[in-house]
């Protein structure tokens, strides 16, 4: 499989071409896909957020402090999504579901299945192993509104909890990790400035989890929690379409393997309140040995 090492220069010119073509494309995708009538939508489009790698609502790479859907405090919506990562020697697959309630609470389920194709035999797993993960989380509002408190600069804030249950436990432990499940906390804010069309994110993580948890949890190198930091910034084009980027901090627990920070830089395309895609390329640095991996990845969210 090629490597993926282009200049940030023929980076910008993709995303560019990219965007210009979802704008060409926005009235015939819209025409497509109406609006579906259901529960009261009162948040603005593009505020409901992404979903992530691991199921939650937010970015690509970073949980937010949004909670999921278009419902206000007295509404509802969720999202079933889908997300694909081609990296060199790797491939990532990730699809779940996310409720929100109340514009105050977000339940959310991811599976991760993580294909290491041809990598594999040189790990003596066999051609086409594949490392799997369940995530259950919760997401709590705990004060501030990222779309009606423009008149101060308190951000949205929210804490979450995440669930992650890897069935690879014997090889988990081989590799070093000292165990195949663990839980995740996290505290996110996000700021909404609408008068420039830009949302900021940070967020806290406190975590063991080996690559998101894929390669598990804890190991030699660190068995305790560990703050780790996950940022994003992203700027809307048109009312459609915005543009960002994001940065992801990671603990380096296993002694075989040092791990990466992961960031990326994504075009997204706000159908309508159903629907979006993602097109993104990520740099996940070094993976289980292996050194750029780096490639496409691309999301696609409905909901209701």
């Amino acid at each position: 499989m090629p490597m993926y090492t282009p200049t940030k220069c023929l980076l910008a010119k993709c995303l560019l071409a990219a965007g210009m073509v979802l704008a060409a494309t926005a009235a015939q995708a819209q025409n497509l896909l109406p609006e579906i009538p259901g529960p009261e939508y009162g948040k603005l489009l593009a505020t409901g957020g992404l979903s992530n790698l691991e199921g939650a609502g937010g970015g690509g790479l970073a949980s937010w402090a949004t909670i999921t859907g278009y419902g206000t405090r007295d509404g509802f919506g969720g999202d079933l999504h889908y997300t694909y990562v081609n990296l060199p020697r790797y491939t990532l697959h990730t699809e779940g579901a996310a409720f929100g309630l109340g514009d105050r609470v977000e339940l959310s389920y991811a599976h991760q299945y993580f294909d290491t194709g041809a990598t594999g035999q040189l790990f003596g797993l066999g051609k086409g192993y594949a490392f799997q993960q369940d995530i259950y989380a919760a997401k709590v509002r705990l004060f501030g509104n990222v779309v009606y408190d423009q008149d101060s600069l308190l951000p949205q804030v929210s804490a979450g909890v995440m669930f992650k249950s890897n069935s690879n436990g014997p090889v988990i432990k081989a590799l070093g990790a000292q165990n195949n499940q663990g839980v995740d906390y996290y505290l996110a804010f996000t700021k909404l400035f609408l008068d420039q069309s830009l949302i900021v994110n940070a967020t806290v993580r406190a975590t063991k989890a080996n690559e998101l948890g894929i390669l598990g949890f804890g190991g030699p190198k660190g068995k305790g929690y560990t703050a780790q930091f996950e940022g994003s910034v992203g700027y809307l084009l048109t009312r459609n379409i915005a543009f960002g980027g994001e940065y992801r901090t990671m603990p380096s627990n296993l002694a075989f393997s040092k791990s990466s920070d992961w960031k990326d830089v994504f075009a997204t395309y706000f159908i309508n309140k159903n629907a979006s895609i993602t097109l993104a390329y990520a740099n996940l640095g070094t993976v289980a040995t292996f050194k750029n991996q780096q490639g496409v990845y691309v999301s696609a969210k409905v909901g209701f």
